[in-house]
């Protein structure tokens, strides 16, 4: 495996990682680099940088990051991102993937890209229930302008230079995944309070009987 293999791979993989973020914002930086030259993906998915998908991810893009500033309707676009963050992680890491067989590749597309997707995705959408219920969604526009930041941020740094992303995303994985963990302890451990056993309230006599 030569070094373009790795640098490819780590630019399908750190693109798919900031759709956790948001969905289409690396989709449209990875077409416009692909038009662009800068980056190139591998046979079967040069439509990446044709003119009708880079047009229709600048339409998705701007709606997408318009929504989340809308009331409300940025939780509710949280339970449709998720699936749709692992489809498009899956998408842009399988393009950059140089593998031979097509089941390999889509199926390390998918646990890759995939999957890093999908937990990025999870972390923002706790962090955005968080700041609904703690401040009744009035913070969710700061949230929704880090997520954009950290989307476009990162997606650029993975272009430019995609072995020092990788490791920075990975960090940023394993934080998410730390407090994912800590979160499901802290939920399945909770002990509900009890009122107390009815039976020994019961008064009993001097012998025993009640």
């Amino acid at each position: 495996m030569s070094i373009e293999w790795i640098i490819s791979a780590c630019i399908g993989v750190g693109l798919a990682a900031c759709c956790g973020f948001r969905i289409f914002v690396p989709l449209l930086i990875a077409s416009v680099a692909t038009k662009l030259g800068f980056i190139s993906t591998v046979a079967g998915f040069e439509w990446f940088s044709d003119w009708p998908a880079l047009i229709g991810l600048s339409v998705a893009t701007v709606f997408e990051i318009g929504s989340y500033y809308i009331p409300w309707l940025d939780n509710f676009l949280d339970t449709l991102a998720t699936p749709a963050s692992v489809i498009a992680g899956t998408l842009v890491s399988t393009s950059f993937l140089h593998v031979d067989i097509p089941v390999f590749q889509w199926g390390l597309g998918l646990i890759l890209g995939g999957g890093s997707a999908g937990i990025i995705q999870a972390g923002t959408s706790l962090l955005r229930l968080g700041s609904t219920a703690t401040t009744g969604g009035i913070a969710n526009p700061v949230v929704a302008t880090g997520e954009n930041i950290a989307s476009v941020g990162l997606s650029l740094f993975t272009i430019l230079v995609p072995l020092i992303s990788i490791v920075i995303i990975g960090l940023v994985l394993l934080f998410i995944i730390g407090r994912l963990i800590t979160r499901r302890k802290v939920w399945f451990t909770r002990v509900p309070k009890q009122a107390g056993n009815p039976i020994s309230k019961i008064p009993r006599s001097s012998n025993g009987r009640s």
